[in-house]
Order: structure tokens, then C-alpha cells, then sequence
């Protein structure tokens, strides 16, 4: 029997989708290769999200544990599924600051469970400080040099 663990949907604090979020338990990156009916998956540090490459398309919703703050493997993990093609929701989850907020939501995270509820209008301050970006990233945001007029 495969681990089931993850978030529920009322953990999630700030979600930046319009589909339905996902009710269903996460596995293991390694159960989640054993099996075919799996849709959703937690992926721990130290976990290679490339091995999750093959099965995107079956994939509703990735959960990247952050168990520190300090560990910023899971920025990887975004960026590797996003630039492969990902499309579904991507959840960061643990030990997740306010001054993490726009930089994850850059590499692709849409959606977050910090441990710890986060103020709303720091998290919204957080999100806004930065009107234009520097350089491109898994966000729609167009660098600030390619907005530039002659």
C-alpha cells in the first residue's frame, strides 16, 4: 500500500488556478512510479523530479516539501517540471515565508500551504513589491527589457 500523506485543500492559503484543487492524498515519488492510478505527489528533498518527466500528463497536482526554509531544492523542482511542460498545480508546502512568496511563484509555484497561516496583506505586499522582472522565468511576466520602448 502506498504512503499516502500531502496537504488537505483547506491547508492551502493562496492558490493562483481556476480549476478544481485537488481532494486527494499525495505518494511518494517512489510509490507513485509503482502504481498507474496515482495522480498527485509529494516530492521531498533529495527526490529527482526528473523521474516524474515521463508521467506529466497524468499528474493534477505536484506537492514540493519545504521542510526548511533554508532548503531551496524545491526551487529546482519547479523550474525542471514547469520548463518540461507541467501544467497542473504546483504546491509548495512547509516551512513557507513571506519573502519566498514572488520568487516561488517565478519558478512556477501556483499554489501554498506554508505551515505557519501567513498574513494576508504581507502576503499580498510580497506578491506586489516587485512590479517587472529582470528575467524570464515559468511565469507569464515579460522582462523588463523586452517592455522597453525605442
Amino acid at each position: 500500500m502506498a504512503d499516502v500523506l500531502g496537504t488537505s485543500p483547506d491547508e492551502v492559503q493562496f492558490r493562483f488556478r481556476d480549476d478544481e484543487v485537488v481532494d486527494h492524498g499525495t505518494v511518494t515519488v517512489d510509490s507513485f512510479l509503482d502504481q498507474s492510478n496515482a495522480t498527485a505527489v509529494r516530492i521531498e528533498p533529495g527526490d529527482d523530479a526528473r523521474a516524474l518527466l515521463p508521467h506529466l500528463e497524468r499528474i493534477a497536482l505536484v506537492e514540493v516539501n519545504f521542510p526548511s526554509f533554508m532548503d531551496g531544492r524545491g526551487y529546482s523542482v519547479a523550474r525542471i517540471l514547469r520548463e518540461a511542460g507541467y501544467q497542473g498545480e504546483l504546491r509548495a508546502v512547509g516551512d513557507v515565508l513571506i519573502d519566498q512568496l514572488l520568487p516561488m511563484r517565478r519558478c512556477g509555484f501556483d499554489a501554498f500551504a506554508p505551515d505557519q497561516k501567513l498574513d494576508e496583506a504581507d502576503a499580498q505586499a510580497a506578491f506586489d513589491r516587485f512590479p517587472h522582472a529582470y528575467q524570464s522565468a515559468s511565469d507569464a511576466r515579460q522582462p523588463i527589457w523586452n517592455l522597453r520602448h525605442d
